[in-house]
């Protein structure tokens, strides 16, 4: 382990002190620590490359089927509620209980798109760092990723 002296002058107000301090590496004093390994192993790298690539392959799969099954339920859940109240705002119009302004509406969406059109402009860097990190993440675990895949779309056809 590295280590650095460093000394400093401290005030605090009535005189001053010097102090020594050691500067140490956080990654490599956590690694040399009893504890670390034996909550994180020895190897605390991507805990995938720990496994065989059957094991890696159906882990992708257990939790891309999870996924895509929660995902099928909830859209489901999630189209029943918008279009039903679609289709109540539809009956309340014809009824005469609801009248829409469709001037102020399109005005307002106009609106909306011109400002959703300069906020995409700004957050196209972002955008692309993101798409950037997460391909060099599924390049990097490319056997969980692709049973991801797999199970996921077996999780929306069941």
């Amino acid at each position: 382990m590295e280590e650095k002296q460093h000394t400093g002058v401290a005030s605090s107000g009535q005189g001053e002190d010097d102090e020594t301090y050691e500067i140490i590496d956080l990654t490599t004093y956590a690694c040399s620590q009893q504890w670390w390994s034996t909550v994180f192993g020895n190897n605390s790298g991507p805990i995938a490359e720990k496994y065989s690539v059957g094991t890696q392959i159906v882990m992708g799969g257990v939790t891309g089927w999870c996924a895509g099954y929660l995902f099928q339920r909830v859209g489901k859940v999630a189209a029943t509620a918008i279009g039903g109240g679609f289709l109540l705002l539809q009956i309340a119009n014809h009824s005469g209980y609801v009248q829409v302004n469709w001037k102020k509406v399109e005005k307002d969406v106009n609106k909306a798109k011109r400002h959703l059109k300069k906020k995409a402009n700004k957050a196209a860097p972002e955008i692309s760092t993101f798409i950037e990190e997460a391909t060099e993440s599924v390049k990097k675990n490319l056997l969980i990723s692709s049973g991801f895949v797999g199970g996921f779309f077996l999780g929306l056809a069941s």
